[in-house]
């Protein structure tokens, strides 16, 4: 037996699903207005099926202050849960459905109603969002599915109405082989639900999972050693429960109280999801040992932000790219050596300053090869050969000899490289100053010059012309000094 519970204009307060499980823990949350229970079992509490409707009816017209709902509601009781759904949504009070009176007491409902909510769960308001709303491709507030489930079953109604059926028992009666015929299987479900004779299981009001462990200890920790086993009793068991839900993580917050009433908190963000628990004890030991708690530790708490596990397929012909689990542990163990302001990935900063770049934390980024057809029309087509160039690191000092500003002899040594010559063309100069209201602040002459440089000569061969390399030079205008930037390939 199950009992529906409809309500409407409930706002604020307790709501229906909460207030349906004082009367039975088995509860489908239908719609926002409308709950079912089991009422399996029930009879030790509230006796008969009828008194346990009379005792829901009379708990919802409490004050909220009583823990009721402070508005009348109708309760119906039936056999299955979709035939108790359908009776207390057009029924005043409360209706008891006998089994096999279903469509005796529905039977005069219009097609219209044939609510397809009464077993397709029906889209759920904000402060209903569960966990499992975001594993799915949710289109306004319905799933994918629901919404062409919606669709299909919408236009099933049209067309009964099409045919002239306009109660639930004109469409009771049509034959079952011309209805899977002409409307299929959804159609065939449909029939079913206005005859009242479907058989379903409730679709419970599961609460949403929570990823996170705690642990009170009876005597302070000052070591890392006796810490790393309760941060591994912890972490085993979240990954357990990330893992029971084909579920990962990308973020990791452990919060740890201190002996001196404070607490220590540290957030450690994964470069992909991950749920092995002996690679996440390494990374948050490492951390640890980075950033170690100022006191004595008395209690541990680890949470974790679930997210979907990384899928990836590799191609047969595709040299592998490291794991991330490893690379991530690499980079930690250089950032505990050189720190981790100087561990990651270059990145360019928005400023015109020659050569400025930070440290980002580096991360695997996954391909997605988009394959496109060439279209001639817009490509670009340029005669002329592009220059690369390639930037000496440091740059290199130079002696440069000037005519009127203009330089015409250059000479240059390096580590591993040279550069002497007569400047035979030029381009320049170009200024660029900036951030001078700073200790850094930079200005700067830049050239681009052709260096003409004797070729060897070796002994019985004729003379080779001069060869001509294009480099960039620069004068600091705050020292005056000469420096070679790079060279165009």
């Amino acid at each position: 037996m199950f009992a529906c519970i409809f309500g409407k204009g409930i706002t604020g307060g307790v709501s229906l699903a909460e207030f349906a499980t004082a009367f039975s823990p088995r509860v489908e949350e239908t719609a926002v207005d409308t709950v079912v229970i089991d009422a399996e079992g029930c009879e030790l509490l509230f006796g008969s099926a009828y008194e346990l409707a009379n005792q829901i009816a009379k708990c919802a017209a409490r004050p909220k202050e009583s823990a009721g709902l402070g508005c009348k509601v109708n309760v119906a009781l039936a056999g299955n849960p979709d035939a108790a759904i359908h009776a207390a949504r057009f029924f005043q009070g409360i209706t008891f459905i006998s089994s096999g009176e279903e469509l005796t007491c529905l039977g005069e409902l219009p097609i219209s109603e044939l609510s397809p909510t009464s077993n397709v769960q029906s889209p759920k308001s904000e402060d209903q969002t569960s966990f499992s709303n975001r594993q799915t491709l949710d289109i306004g507030r319905w799933t994918l599915d629901e919404k062409k489930r919606h669709e299909e079953i919408q236009k099933i109604l049209e067309t009964l109405t099409l045919w002239g059926v306009r109660t639930f028992r004109d469409f009771a009666r049509l034959p079952v082989a011309g209805i899977s015929e002409r409307l299929g299987q959804e159609g065939i479900r449909l029939q079913q639900l206005a005859s009242g004779k479907t058989e379903r299981h409730l679709k419970l009001k599961q609460p949403a999972p929570v990823f996170e462990n705690s642990i009170e200890l009876e005597h302070a920790l000052a070591e890392l050693e006796p810490l790393s086993f309760i941060f591994a009793r912890l972490l085993n068991q979240l990954c357990a429960s990330l893992n029971a839900y084909a579920l990962a993580t990308n973020e990791l917050r452990v919060r740890m109280k201190l002996e001196d009433e404070t607490s220590h908190e540290r957030q450690l963000n994964l470069p992909s999801p991950m749920r092995n628990p002996k690679v996440v004890l390494k990374l948050l030991l490492l951390d640890t040992e980075m950033h170690p708690p100022p006191a004595a530790v008395i209690g541990v708490t680890i949470a974790c932000e679930p997210v979907k596990p990384r899928v990836l397929q590799n191609g047969l012909f595709i040299p592998l790219a490291p794991q991330p689990e490893k690379l991530e542990l690499t980079l930690a163990r250089l950032a505990k050596l050189v720190g981790p302001e100087n561990t990651g990935s270059p990145e360019l900063v928005d400023t015109h300053r020659p050569g400025a770049f930070r440290v980002k934390r580096f991360g695997l980024k996954e391909k997605v090869n988009h394959r496109r057809q060439k279209n001639s029309k817009f490509e670009i087509r340029n005669s002329k050969c592009l220059l690369g160039f390639r930037v000496f690191r440091p740059p290199l000092r130079a002696l440069v000899e000037a005519n009127r500003g203009y330089p015409t002899q250059i000479s240059a040594w390096g580590s591993n490289r040279s550069v002497h010559g007569k400047v035979v063309r030029l381009g320049g100069p170009w200024r660029t100053t900036g951030d001078w209201w700073r200790e850094d602040r930079w200005a700067r002459d830049e050239w681009d010059v052709t260096v003409e440089k004797r070729a060897e000569v070796s002994p019985g061969k004729p003379t080779p012309s001069p060869l001509q390399v294009i480099y960039r030079i620069y004068r600091e205008l705050s020292s005056g000094s000469w420096f070679v930037e790079g060279i165009y390939d």
